[in-house]
């Protein structure tokens, strides 16, 4: 009895560091944004009063305003899950074929480790730089532009190749493609390459292996993957700001808006409507797949 208390005082000792760096960090902030989100403001100040009247103008005219149309938030949110759902649908594509590659088609450990260097290569500079990057690519006189009217294929320059909803989700794909191919390809890799030949033996085509043997196999990986890339681009203002020419509305935006007029309560309450949403949203892809059985 005695050694079994000291084992379990010990794990506990093992598990304070890192549980007082999550509270510390995680836990004490979340709270702190939860309770400001239910204070009022004045023009210069908070004032530490109970209401929910920040959460009440959140949703006013919620879902539809007198005039028929969606209420402000439902298109805010409405847009921001567009990109969440277009960025996932791609990054899921682009993660999974070169996965897929890298998994079964390139041998040799150096090989894929040299070849994951060079998808790594842009997280060596930071994001808005990478995002810039494509402006003189994209924009009216840009390189795109250039070749399109050059080559005939269009008589003057595009417009909605830059500061559009296109290059939002362009850069988006840019961005988060690598934290969908890391847990798929480190998936794939676990599967036994026995179940591949055996599949071959029976008679199943590549795209059969890969539909009903590949991709069962690695939904962990996929699913993981979603979750990193749907609450990136949830939470996400930069992108939308930078490259939607600060013309395009997302939740993200909007809470940063409402803090720099120092409307903290109000920017406080979206955040936690949208914690909520991103919340349900992992749910619903966690009930997908046993995380700790597969893991």
């Amino acid at each position: 009895m005695r050694n079994s208390r000291t084992s379990a005082a010990f794990a506990w000792l093992q598990a304070a560091p890192l549980t007082a760096v999550f509270a510390l960090f995680f836990v004490l902030p979340l709270a702190l944004v939860v309770m400001v989100s239910f204070w009022q403001a004045s023009e210069y100040e908070l004032l530490p009063a109970f209401t929910a009247q920040n959460y009440l103008d959140v949703f006013t005219g919620c879902p539809v305003t007198a005039d028929g149309d969606l209420c402000v938030t439902a298109k805010t949110y409405l847009s921001t899950l567009k990109f969440g759902v277009l960025t996932w649908l791609i990054t899921a594509v682009l993660g999974f074929a070169i996965a897929y590659f890298l998994a079964f088609h390139v041998q040799g450990t150096l090989m894929q480790t040299l070849l994951f260097i060079v998808c790594t290569v842009p997280f060596w500079t930071s994001n808005v730089i990478r995002m810039i990057s494509w402006v003189p690519l994209l924009g009216r006189n840009g390189l795109v532009n250039q070749l399109l009217v050059g080559s005939g294929l269009v008589a003057e320059p595009v417009e909605w190749l830059l500061f559009s909803d296109f290059s939002v989700v362009l850069a988006f794909v840019h961005l988060y493609t690598m934290f969908m191919i890391v847990p798929i390809f480190n998936s794939m890799m676990r599967i036994d390459r026995s179940l591949i030949e055996a599949a071959r033996d029976n008679g199943a085509t590549p795209w059969q292996t890969v539909v009903h043997v590949v991709l069962p196999l690695c939904r962990t990986g996929l699913i993981i993957g979603s979750i990193f890339v749907l609450a990136l681009v949830m939470g996400d203002f930069v992108t939308v700001g930078v490259m939607g020419g600060q013309q395009i509305a997302s939740v993200g935006k909007v809470i940063q808006v409402q803090t720099n007029y120092l409307q903290f309560p109000m920017a406080a309450a979206n955040a936690v409507i949208l914690l909520a949403v991103v919340l349900l949203m992992i749910v619903a892809l966690m009930r997908l797949v046993n995380l700790r059985k597969e893991l």
